[in-house]
């Protein structure tokens, strides 16, 4: 007896083929299991569908997740979880929680934090950052150094207004370590006009070791200086840290042992 139009025949390699055509390989990650699930529970097609098509999501956005994390260019993993609130009694955690929401985000108003140093300011900044990234906004963490550094190459190869378009645009930029060196001529104008751009536009953090009152120091132009903080100001929040410094160095081992 011919029993071959009875043999069943494996569609998974044409499917995988298919579905790489339709730019949805990773349907195949859970492809397998999601089938011997339907199977075992026997499920509807559309109730099988349903579960590869949410696999497919879920994977998407975690890819898209990566992405952010990888462009905010975050110095290592600082969460809120992992911050040491009772380091800072004082500190108003109320507020972090409200702005860990990312509600400033979308009035497009600055956070301003300052303190000494080692007390937390870049972890807070990061860790905002963070839950940004995880509420799919695009963010940037850099220094002010750097951030003016990258404008200043920008110019140098004619490639300025891209860049600095490109920042403009980003709805978080976390601004660490403000006036930790003084600013100069046109590294303040660059500043000035990118804080003038984004004002009531998008969102940015700024840390500082200054005092608030200290901030129009890091500017040479005090004129300058002063409409570049005014714009920084206006309806910003603000933290302050205080207490010891996290970076606590290590005891020197005594002499003679």
């Amino acid at each position: 007896m011919d029993t071959t139009m009875n043999t069943p025949v494996n569609p998974m390699p044409e499917l995988a083929s298919l579905l790489k055509q339709l730019r949805l390989s990773g349907f195949l990650d859970s492809l397998a299991q999601r089938n011997c699930e339907a199977i075992e529970g026997k499920l509807a097609y559309t109730e099988f569908l349903a579960l590869v098509v949410q696999d497919e999501v879920a994977r998407r956005e975690q890819k898209k997740f990566a992405s952010r994390v990888r462009r905010a260019g975050f110095r290592g993993e600082k969460t809120l979880e992992g911050f040491d609130f009772d380091k800072h009694p004082q500190l108003n955690q109320e507020l972090i929680r409200d702005l860990a929401t990312c509600r400033f985000i979308e009035e497009k108003v600055a956070l301003l934090i300052a303190g000494p140093c080692g007390t937390g300011k870049s972890h807070i900044a990061q860790a905002l950052g963070h839950c940004a990234v995880r509420q799919g906004y695009d963010v940037l963490f850099t220094t002010q150094t750097k951030l003016l550094g990258n404008l200043h190459a920008a110019r140098a190869i004619n490639a300025y207004e891209r860049r600095f378009q490109s920042l403009v645009k980003i709805p978080l930029i976390i601004i660490d370590d403000f006036g930790l060196k003084p600013m100069r001529s046109p590294h303040d104008e660059d500043f000035h006009n990118l804080i003038d751009e984004r004002y009531e536009n998008t969102a940015t953090i700024v840390t500082s070791n200054l005092d608030f009152g200290e901030w129009g120091d890091a500017f040479p132009n005090k004129l300058l200086g002063a409409a570049t903080l005014d714009r920084l100001r206006h309806g910003a929040y603000r933290l302050v840290l205080d207490g010891e410094s996290y970076r606590t160095p290590r005891s020197l081992p005594e002499e003679g042992k």
